[in-house]
């Protein structure tokens, strides 16, 4: 269990008063019939750099940064971090973090809700004191996290809400709300998704989800991509070898990356690898990442005698992830559940030939034999049999790698994803008398309370399975 500390004084009048110094203040100069189009955006997120705990907070960063560089007056109002200001400008975003207050409660499993709402107080304040600057146009949330501080804002100020939801919880555990924790995070999701103006996706599994499980109408939904920074991904053919050097040893390399949680598949990975193993003399794996089933996939290594093929480094920072992805031979995706699938596209824009499950947003990101292999979900044999495919064949291997890199500088850009965001906000602010009105009169006809959880696997009673 990890209690987190701001590492700072808690905020005080004194405070208040005395702003830490911004830097790097955006200069937007001004343009001519656009002008009337930019929006201030007010953007609620859990996470942001330098706080990072998974997608989420990359996401956000990339997104605002490309609002931003169109012309959007951004800020993003999120968690303190020790050594962070409490206020800069950075990246052309106004970034405003969230002290935590001097009663702090653990960020574990266990005490997520406590946590959760103690957040939202303090966000709640912080962003209400970024709006003394001026009115805001929309208000962006990110999941369920941030909900109650949306909510408070929207009625508070009177601005139109969007949110994107990233992930729904019915999803992360397969269809199962198996505790009280997880069937109130759904009822949160709803109630956000329900309560705002339009609800963003990042690909058309997830508006199928949203619609089943929150009973959200299609009109009111915009699938938006995820993006990717491809310079990011590209590195020296040193570090390249480096990376071959220090875990590919002198036989094919096979590749993951990303939180090490059950829904993220790897132990259909390590159950295809002594199949692999046989066919493929030399083989290693790599597992990056770090997360709560750390434990039982290192069991697991240990049960299959995996250890002199699996490696298991945890986080890899900097330039040692896109090297290690680039030196692949292939880079698998075996998720579960995955509604979109960045790591996928991030591992195309390093070079690696790609090997993913047909699922969710992956099942659109990937088209096999074109730029990549895919194989169902939780089906190792049929892992194996696509990672087989690149391994035995490097030439039609780079091919698809190619293909793929190509689709992410083409379909996959921030700017392009920040002009897709920027037509949400304007249907979300155009249509917003006409939503404020229907959600009145729902609410003076049945009151504020949500339709009933309905019991069994919601994926499966919804048709998603």
């Amino acid at each position: 269990m990890t209690t987190l500390r701001v590492g700072a004084p808690t905020a005080t009048a004194t405070d208040r008063l005395h702003r830490p110094t911004l830097t790097s203040r955006p200069s937007v100069p001004p343009q001519s019939g656009a002008a009337s189009r930019k929006r201030r955006i007010l953007m609620l997120s859990w996470e942001y750099p330098p706080v990072l705990v998974g997608g989420l907070g990359r996401h956000v960063h990339a997104l605002s940064v490309a609002l931003a560089a169109a012309g959007h007056e951004v800020t993003v109002v999120t968690r303190h971090a020790e050594g962070a200001p409490l206020e800069e400008y950075a990246d052309g975003v106004r970034v405003v973090r969230a002290a935590e207050d001097p009663v702090t409660f653990p960020l574990a499993t266990g005490s997520l809700l406590a946590w959760t709402m103690a957040f939202n107080h303090t966000l709640t304040r912080a962003a209400l004191r970024a709006a003394e600057s001026g009115a805001y146009d929309v208000i962006h949330a990110h999941d369920w996290l941030v909900a109650h501080t949306a909510m408070t804002l929207r009625e508070h100020l009177d601005v139109p809400l969007v949110t994107t939801i990233h992930a729904t919880e019915a999803g992360r555990h397969q269809g199962w709300l198996p505790e009280e924790m997880n069937r109130t995070i759904h009822g949160v999701e709803q109630w956000l998704a329900s309560e705002s103006g339009r609800v963003i996706v990042c690909s058309g599994y997830m508006r199928d989800e949203v619609g089943a499980l929150f009973g959200v109408d299609a009109a009111r939904v915009d699938v938006v991509p995820n993006g990717v920074e491809p310079h990011r991904w590209r590195v020296s053919a040193s570090a390249v070898a480096a990376a071959r050097t220090r875990f590919a040893a002198d036989g094919p390399l096979v590749t993951f990356a990303g939180r090490l949680v059950y829904e993220k598949g790897v132990q259909h990975l390590l159950a295809g690898l002594p199949r692999l193993r046989d066919r493929h003399p030399g083989l290693r794996a790599v597992i990056v990442g770090d997360g709560p089933y750390k434990a039982e996939l290192e069991a697991e290594v240990h049960r299959l005698g995996l250890g002199g093929t699996v490696s298991m480094p945890g986080f890899l920072g900097g330039t040692d992830l896109p090297a290690v992805m680039a030196a692949s031979d292939c880079f698998a995706v075996p998720s579960i559940y995955e509604p979109f699938g960045m790591v996928a596209l991030e591992g195309a824009a390093a070079g690696a030939p790609l090997a993913v499950s047909r699922t969710g947003g992956l099942a659109e990101i990937v088209e096999p034999g074109v730029t990549g292999m895919t194989f169902a979900p939780q089906d190792p044999d049929g892992l194996a049999e696509a990672v087989h495919a690149l391994l035995s064949d490097t030439d039609r291997a780079r091919a698809l790698a190619r293909r793929a890199r190509a689709m992410v500088h083409e379909q996959y850009g921030w700017a392009a994803i920040a002009s897709r965001t920027g037509a949400a906000y304007a249907a979300a602010i155009t249509g917003d008398p006409a939503f404020t009105a229907a959600r009145t009169e729902q609410r003076m006809a049945a009151g504020r309370t949500l339709p009933p959880l309905p019991t069994g696997n919601l994926l499966t009673a919804a048709g998603l399975r």
